[in-house]
């Protein structure tokens, strides 16, 4: 199995004066996931080079069994300072793509030429994508081979409003990613605030949040499989 983890580069949380980036939990859960039971994963970002993490995601309160071991592992580490370039990979030298979330995404991966026709690639040669929490936002304007939007039509799921709510955040992200999804005629539905919750609809995967990373990197285990 070789599969592709996109994350962002982007660190800047809007106009706050605050830093973001990925979501440490949303990378490292999926990643052991996958990587013990032999994947050989490859990580880019549209900028290559060291991903930014989100300073929110690294402290104690968002620690799980899986950050504390990416914490000692300097393999995983090293991999995360050291990204590769979005545009330098080819769908074809994948059998699947996973994007982890944070709010890092919602700046750059949703506009990022390279990542959207990287998605469109997969989903044409009918690969598992996955996504988890803010992630989904990187579908905003990835189409079909017909011009129609990707999700419409299809069953999904992604950070709610009501957790960006509860985050406060609704007013500074560039869009509610819950609305985006139902504007561009996905089927949306989630599940109470921070529960775990993800969803598959033939080779598209997605998680509301943090606490579903590892629900997603199952469901694409198994469609890997």
């Amino acid at each position: 199995m070789k599969i592709l983890f996109v994350l962002t580069s982007h660190d800047k949380l809007g106009d706050t004066g605050k830093k973001t980036g990925f979501w440490v939990e949303e990378f490292a859960s999926p990643y052991y996931k996958l990587l013990d039971k032999g994947a050989d994963i490859t990580i880019a970002t549209p900028k290559g080079g060291a991903a930014p993490i989100d300073p929110s995601s690294d402290a104690p309160d968002a620690a799980t069994a899986a950050t504390d071991r990416f914490n000692n592992d300097a393999v995983a580490k090293d991999k995360i300072a050291n990204t590769k370039v979005l545009a330098d990979m080819d769908p074809d030298d994948f059998d699947a793509v996973f994007y982890p979330g944070g709010h890092g995404p919602l700046w750059d991966l949703t506009k990022d030429k390279n990542s959207i026709a990287l998605i469109e690639k997969f989903n044409s040669q009918e690969k598992p994508i996955a996504f988890v929490c803010h992630a989904p936002a990187v579908l905003k304007d990835v189409k079909n081979a017909d011009g129609t939007r990707l999700v419409k039509g299809k069953k999904v799921t992604g950070f709610s409003n009501s957790e960006e709510s509860a985050v406060g955040l609704s007013e500074v992200v560039p869009f509610l990613l819950e609305n985006m999804l139902i504007e561009n005629g996905a089927s949306y539905s989630n599940t109470d605030d921070w529960a775990p919750y993800a969803i598959q609809d033939c080779n598209l995967i997605t998680g509301q949040n943090p606490a579903s990373s590892e629900l997603v990197a199952e469901k694409l285990l198994a469609s890997l499989n």
